[in-house]
């Protein structure tokens, strides 16, 4: 209706006709407005996918699954197989059948490895569809129909790639919301969640730099470098919580420790922020996400300071300990220090320790409260009650930590408190996905194998060749894996007067299906046969199509531009036509000729060593207590 009346108001010089469009369009415009901010509040909810177990835990940003239509492949398989590997089509309806169910379970799949390992078998076996059934020269007439996981704008095309880099970007989403559910009370469930985070980034990483100029804006090279921010940020935050899990000791080096750890956080979180509000991914984004990636960059910022700020205020340097490495500890935390201190000094002068250690709790303070006024102009992220209780919690720790400081004669201290180095020992990367732990079975293996018969290829139908025992001879030897091929044909043989042909690739013996045999496997079938008359069928390849994917048109409703998914070609496997062709061997005799080679008169046609074909498979917050436990 849109895009109707946008072409009207173009076209139109009427300017009572303008005004009407134009009225209508502010309709449509807002009710699309409404209908995406509806749609925003179901898929991209930060509540959704959490733990069910009651925790004190900042909650954790899934993605959600993107939608498709059913798609039937029924008739353009079958249409295909007839007219493309001259076979009859009504013998693999069980196998259309199996995989148009295994996409249909695709679009549910359950939020754990099961899941994830069904939507890796979905893609794989895409890979065997791609090269059996689509060919690069035009398009099937399959339509797969996608709708952004923010934007719900439906993206259809006739291009397996976008069906290919839509099933990625959900094994990416399903990691993160396997992560986000993960019971982080527990060792295992925050290591759980750093690894499930980490896998879906690499997930993600892989879709863009394996697919460009995706047509839809979740799958954009933007968003996705966003995301995959995203995900270690979370990671990263996992690790922290697992380390203070036991509990913050209140003592020195533990506390620089944590100091460093907490300050990456939230440098992390800086970096998301600030990706999120970068054109043209700002406009997309959801705006709770990015509130929310704000509110942890100065959440754990300020956490940072109160550390530190623990360290001066509780540490005095004592006359046991080692001056030097404390010193050493401190000084790695700053990149300047303030005009007057040195380390040392501050160490040493209970004042300026004090004087610092106050400037930190301000500096805490302040991000505490702009962390909560951040979270109370997000209508969703106030709403959640956690978020709300853990960030009241790290504000009230810091006001009665600085209460404790407070006297009378602390009017001249204010000092600016200086900026924290990050630094992590634990280092949060990509996790490549792992797609060959996952065993797949070609679907449609019956057809050959698929570095023969593709749909880049095209071949003869097939012809039946009937072999006749004339004169102890047959005229051609063997070569090759799977199917063997027609070497050294002599052209006045039986056989050749027949129609066949050097290089004709022998797909059945009598009734037996070859087509995945090799060459001993044809000759025990020859062998089989004895001295009666046989008949073969056999394939003659027609020519070899460019293996270039073409770009496809797109169409996306309500998008400013169109673009082409394009996917980075892999080279198939090829058989190496560039070694020189070995001598010619004996043709298949019987008889004299043979009497000393062999006790059988029979003489089977010769294997000649070839290239094989080698086959490809394919945190818990809790308050100071009189005890050693600080966070």
């Amino acid at each position: 209706m849109r895009a109707g009346a946008e072409n009207l108001l173009r076209a139109t010089n009427n300017n009572k006709v303008r005004e009407q469009v134009l009225l209508e369009l502010s309709f449509v415009n807002s009710d699309l407005q409404i209908l995406k901010e509806e749609l925003e509040g179901l898929n991209i909810s930060v509540e959704v996918y959490q733990n069910t177990e009651e925790t004190f835990s900042i909650p954790l940003v899934p993605l959600g699954l993107k939608e498709t239509k059913e798609v039937d492949f029924t008739l353009p398989l079958k249409d295909f197989i007839l007219e493309h590997y001259s076979e009859d089509s009504s013998e693999y309806e069980d196998e259309i059948a199996d995989l148009m169910d295994l996409r249909q379970a695709c679009r549910t799949p359950s939020r754990d490895e099961a899941g994830i390992e069904m939507l890796i078998s979905y893609f794989l076996q895409l890979g065997y569809v791609e090269n059996r059934f689509f060919p690069p020269t035009r398009h099937m007439g399959v339509l797969f129909t996608w709708y952004d996981s923010f934007t719900g704008v439906p993206v259809c095309q006739q291009n397996l790639l976008l069906e290919k880099a839509s099933i990625l970007f959900n094994i990416g989403a399903l990691y993160t919301q396997i992560g986000t559910r993960c019971n982080r009370q527990t060792q295992v469930g925050l290591e759980n969640a750093v690894d499930a985070f980490q896998r879906a980034a690499g997930v993600l990483s892989y879709l863009k730099e394996t697919f460009t100029h995706t047509p839809s804006y979740d799958m954009s090279p933007a968003m996705l470098n966003v995301l995959v921010k995203m995900m270690l940020a979370q990671a990263q935050e996992c690790v922290f919580e697992q380390i203070g899990l036991p509990g913050i000791r209140n003592e020195f080096f533990t506390l620089v420790k944590m100091t460093q750890e907490v300050a990456k956080v939230g440098e992390v979180y800086m970096l998301v922020n600030t990706a999120m509000n970068q054109e043209p991914v700002k406009e997309n984004i959801p705006y709770s996400w990015s509130k929310l990636a704000q509110i942890k960059s100065d959440h754990y910022k300020a956490l940072a300071h109160y550390f530190i700020a623990t360290i001066l205020c509780d540490h005095e340097l004592q006359s046991g300990d080692d001056e030097d490495q404390q010193e050493k500890a401190l000084s790695q935390l700053y990149d300047y220090m303030p005009e007057g201190l040195m380390v040392l000094t501050v160490l040493k002068d209970k004042v300026q320790r004090k004087q610092l250690g106050k400037a930190h709790l301000r500096k805490a303070i302040v991000c505490h409260e702009e962390a909560l006024r951040v979270c109370g102009l997000c209508k969703k992220l106030r709403n959640i009650d956690v978020l709300q209780e853990v960030l009241t919690a790290a504000h009230k720790r810091s006001l009665l930590k600085y209460a404790q400081q407070e006297t009378e004669d602390d009017f001249l201290s204010l000092i600016q408190a200086p900026d924290i180095l990050p630094k992590t020992e634990h280092r949060i990367e990509t996790i490549a996905p792992q797609f060959s732990k996952v065993k797949v079975k070609d679907f449609f293996h019956r057809l050959g194998p698929l570095t023969v018969f593709s749909a880049k290829q095209r071949w003869t139908a097939p012809r039946t060749i009937r072999i006749h025992h004339e004169a102890g001879e047959l005229g051609f030897s063997l070569r090759g894996g799977s199917p063997v091929q027609i070497y050294c044909l002599d052209p006045v043989c039986p056989a050749a007067t027949m129609g066949l042909k050097e290089g004709d690739y022998i797909v059945s013996v009598g009734d037996v299906d070859c087509k995945w045999l090799g060459v001993n496997e044809v000759l025990e079938k020859f062998k089989s046969v004895g001295e009666q008359p046989i008949e073969i069928e056999v394939i003659s390849c027609q020519d070899t199509a460019a293996s270039m994917h073409n770009k496809s048109a797109t169409y996306s409703v309500g998008m400013q531009k169109t673009y082409s998914l394009i996917c980075l070609a892999m080279e198939d496997d090829k058989i190496d036509q560039t070694k020189k062709a070995p001598l010619k061997l004996p043709f298949l005799s019987w008889g004299t000729k043979n009497r000393q080679k062999a006790a059988s008169t029979l003489c089977l046609p010769s294997a000649v060593a070839g290239s094989s074909q080698i086959k490809k498979k394919l945190s818990p917050f809790t308050l100071l207590n009189t005890d050693s436990s600080l966070y």
